[in-house]
């Protein structure tokens, strides 16, 4: 029987751990099959605040890793694929096998970028193919951007990337956008912004940087290249939360909802991280998210004791 459990393990999980193991909790933390989530494929990372010169992503997340295991944390590697939350102790079952039960739970599991789906795509992955402005703007000053997406997300990193970008290029694949008509009228009025309708990104192009992308037109069927510098694919989040479907309240995005600091719907389940943030979606909004759930987890069970 375990007194926290926490499942994943990007800047979210790994902050619980730290601060549960901190609180003799003994924390057990289950890792997933991509060990530190969504930073390890990141590259610079200039906006986490104590590293001055910036740090990795995949070093900035076995540095946490490190410390979470320095105060005890048990680490699992593995996948949860079935939770049962109707009552304490909650079960959880991994990779089809084997079962565990804990008195609390730290939903920790991240949301994915919704990809395009090329090949080069993966490969140039932090590399000029970025998901998120906000982390990766600033590394492309001057230079000439792609943003694929019609959506409010897209609009958003679109003006956000303009404080950097020497000309910014957004390529939808319909003829108008379905970004709200503030955002659109925003963007529409940006001298940097020009649009391209009815394309697609058929290959995002360059070796070992992204050098440009191959365009195709929707309704005349023509391909054509565009050089830029970096390709930011805005086309929506996906929040992991299909094993909770059902057994915790989740909004109309599928984040799952959370009340009084990590709080969710079942007592004794708490979450942290981009699995219920669609807003800010940083490493170090995920942290403090993370250390919110330790918290809460340890005065849960501090009230499950005075109360037994």
């Amino acid at each position: 029987m375990h007194n926290v459990v926490i499942i994943g393990s990007g800047p979210a999980g790994l902050t619980a751990a730290i601060y549960a193991a901190r609180a003799n909790l003994s924390p057990l933390l289950i890792e997933g099959g991509q060990s530190g989530g969504q930073l390890t494929t990141t590259t610079d990372v200039e906006n986490y605040p104590g590293f001055a010169r910036g740090i990795m992503g995949p070093e900035l997340m076995k540095e946490m890793r490190t410390q979470a295991e320095r105060f005890g944390t048990e680490f699992l590697t593995g996948d949860v694929t079935a939770v049962e939350l109707a009552q304490r102790p909650f079960t959880l079952t991994i990779n089809a096998e084997q079962t565990l039960q804990t008195k609390t739970l730290i939903i920790a599991t991240g949301a994915s970028a919704i990809q395009i789906g090329l090949k080069n795509e993966a490969r140039l992955t932090g590399h000029g193919v970025s998901t998120c402005a906000t982390c990766d703007g600033f590394f492309f000053k001057n230079k000439e951007l792609i943003v694929v997406g019609g959506g409010d997300s897209a609009m958003e990193e679109a003006i956000f990337l303009t404080k950097f970008a020497s000309k910014l290029t957004v390529v939808h694949r319909r003829d108008k956008l379905r970004a709200s008509k503030v955002l659109q009228d925003r963007a529409m009025k940006n001298e940097k912004i020009t649009f391209l309708w009815n394309s697609t990104v058929e290959d995002i192009l360059g070796a070992d940087l992204v050098a440009g992308v191959r365009i195709k037109n929707l309704v005349t069927g023509k391909v054509s290249e565009v050089a830029c510098a970096g390709v930011f694919v805005a086309i929506g989040h996906r929040p992991n939360t299909a094993l909770f479907k059902g057994q915790v309240t989740l909004d109309a995005k599928g984040y799952i909802r959370t009340t009084e600091g990590s709080a969710t719907s079942v007592h004794g389940v708490f979450a942290a991280g981009d699995v219920q943030d669609s807003v800010y979606r940083q490493a170090v909004t995920a942290a403090g998210s993370g250390c919110m759930a330790a918290i809460d987890a340890e005065r849960f069970l501090e009230t499950v004791q005075r109360t037994a």
